[in-house]
């Protein structure tokens, strides 16, 4: 479900105190509090005025483009709706630039266009509609027409550069409307947004599905995928509904798939998106169109137009004009627009140069061999089994990641769960390849602290990769050649706790990992079985503990004990322990 909890004051005072504060932000804007419209205090009027508008809800989208090199003003709308014919026609008045004016929306634009024109103005306006949405056919948008979607955010930079660098209304106009006949876009989302205000709803997908064709007002797609496909199966689809030259209904871009095509990539967050996500979206796109034979020529992703809140991104793709092609602007102006720098928040930074070839990041750099130690000479009592302790421990790890997770989300920050699970998993593919035999311990024990170091990360894999190293350590102190006893091993796990002990100050009880892992080595004298109950015990007991350090110290106490969840790492600890001596 969507995040349907919002931090306003009146739904109805939101879109203005938004604007308020972007203006707040930045001097070069004014703001017509009545009209909702933002715009260039000082603006040349020299050059041609630049004006968009629509309804509010896809910041930065409209008003955060407003600036040099951009936009001259933006009206605004209500949340997802159109500004009004007053408004616009407003907004036309505070730009009425010697040179023109240019415009871009449906029917209030195109009113209060007309209604300017009828009073007999000197100065000419352009109206121009950008609709770049390939999800909807042409026989079901044959009279409507496509959906605007961020191919018209690139179509503001290229007129508002064209406009700065002094281009006249009509080249500013014939540029624009080039731009937007060769952008196709594709959104994809992993639920629909929630408007503020608005009553409460159920889940428009479930868990396991995915959106694909949806807009940016919350009009649903043209189809469902079920369930979620890996991101390098799920982006040649959406290429495929862009690139098309052969469905009837979508080859609304003239693609030639035959090696020639060069584009610019607009990626966009619809709101709830993550970067980490967006990021890992940009390298494959830019990888199927590698495979396509397409040359990207720029690259361009983050947050331009969103969809409020919405868990979701698209993908737009600019066609560039081939060399001769009748009527198309220079490909190098086309660049230089889409490069010019813009005084605008709205507007992040982008590259002027070709991507990089994401292929090239993907050979693993040449590192020197490690010296190999020589064998210890220490080995387990039993191997095999010591081999079979191992595996089910990690098998109980991985069983138990969704319930530690969940404890996680309430005591900390949600990525316990996972963080052991990439350990388990990596220490049985050492076992699986012979680098954990039981042969030799010491270099065992050296093995699994790398594991934790590495794959494990954060303060928990630190901790474990300190306690192993610290272990590999005792042992070797403490054993001699042969199979080890369990008076070595109690030992030397109680020297790794101690050498832990200088890199934390974490003492039981704290709620952390320190409780079972202190309370099973404190209770090895009394064997084995009375150790892991000993941990049971006092991992149980950190539902009782307030936090002293670790993930929970930042997190509320009353809200833990309300919950009654125990400690995440401590529940880690507690599942290799039972697994470990079953």
């Amino acid at each position: 479900m969507s995040l349907q909890k919002h931090l306003i004051n009146d739904p109805a005072d939101l879109v203005v105190e938004s604007l308020k504060g972007l203006c707040t932000l930045n001097h070069q804007l004014s703001l017509d509090v009545e009209n909702k419209i933002v715009y260039q205090a000082n603006q040349d009027t020299s050059k041609v005025a630049v004006i968009c508008g629509g309804g509010s809800g896809h910041e930065p989208a409209h008003g955060s483009f407003v600036g040099e090199g951009l936009l001259t003003a933006a009206v605004c709308g209500n949340v997802f709706a159109s500004p009004n014919t007053k408004q616009v026609r407003h907004g036309i008045d505070l730009v009425n630039n010697d040179a023109g004016n240019y415009t871009g929306d449906v029917l209030n634009f195109g009113l209060a266009k007309e209604q300017y024109a009828a009073e007999l103005h000197k100065t000419p306006i352009k109206f121009l509609v950008v609709g770049d949405d390939v999800a909807v056919g042409k026989t079901q948008g044959g009279i409507v027409g496509r959906r605007g979607m961020a191919g018209v955010v690139l179509t503001y930079k290229v007129a508002g550069a064209a406009a700065a660098k002094g281009a006249s209304l009509d080249e500013v106009y014939n540029v624009a409307e080039w731009v937007a006949g060769r952008i196709g876009t594709i959104g994809v989302g992993l639920e629909h947004c929630h408007v503020p205000g608005t009553a409460t709803s159920e889940a428009h997908l479930g868990l396991d599905e995915v959106e694909v064709g949806l807009g940016i007002h919350n009009e649903s797609g043209n189809k469902r995928l079920k369930p979620v496909p890996k991101l390098n199966e799920l982006v040649p689809q959406l290429i495929d509904l862009i690139t098309s030259n052969t469905d009837k209904e979508r080859g609304y871009v003239p693609f030639k798939n035959d090696g020639s095509d060069e584009v610019v990539v607009f990626i966009n967050n619809l709101g709830g998106f993550s970067e980490l996500e967006l990021g890992a979206f940009v390298g494959s796109v830019t990888v199927d169109l590698s495979t396509r034979k397409i040359k990207v020529v720029r690259a361009i992703a983050g947050t331009f137009i969103t969809s409020l809140n919405m868990p979701g991104v698209s993908v737009s793709l600019l066609l560039l004009p081939k060399s001769g092609e009748s009527g198309a602007p220079k490909t190098e102006d086309l660049l230089s627009y889409i490069d010019a720098k813009a005084n605008a928040p709205g507007w992040k930074w982008t590259s002027p140069q070709i991507p990089n070839d994401i292929s090239k990041f993907t050979v693993k750099a040449e590192t020197k061999p490690s010296p190999t130690a020589a064998s210890s000479g220490v080995k387990v009592a039993d191997p095999k089994a010591f081999i079979e302790n191992i595996t089910r421990a990690c098998d109980a790890v991985v069983a138990a990641e969704p319930e530690i997770t969940r404890m996680d989300t309430i005591a900390g920050d949600g990525d316990c769960g996972l963080t052991l699970k990439g350990g388990a998993d990596s220490v049985k593919a050492a076992v699986k390849a012979g680098e954990i035999t039981g042969e030799d311990i010491i270099a065992d024990m050296v093995v699994v602290a790398k594991i934790a170091a590495k794959d494990m990360g954060g303060t928990s894999g630190a901790l474990y990769s300190i306690f192993f190293s610290g272990l590999a350590q005792a042992l070797k102190a403490n054993a001699s050649a042969g199979s080890i006893s369990d008076d070595v091993w109690k030992k030397s796990l109680g020297d790794a706790l101690d050498k832990l002990y200088t890199y934390t100050r974490a003492r039981p009880p704290s709620r952390t990992l320190i409780d079972p892992l202190a309370g099973f080595i404190k209770e090895l004298g009394q064997g084995w079985p009375a150790a892991v109950q000993n941990a049971t015990k006092a991992a149980e007991y950190t539902k009782e503990v307030d936090a002293k350090a670790g993930r929970s110290a930042y997190v509320d106490s009353s809200l833990l004990q309300q919950e009654k969840v125990p400690d995440p790492g401590a529940w880690g600890v507690m599942t290799i322990l039972q697994a470990l001596f079953k």
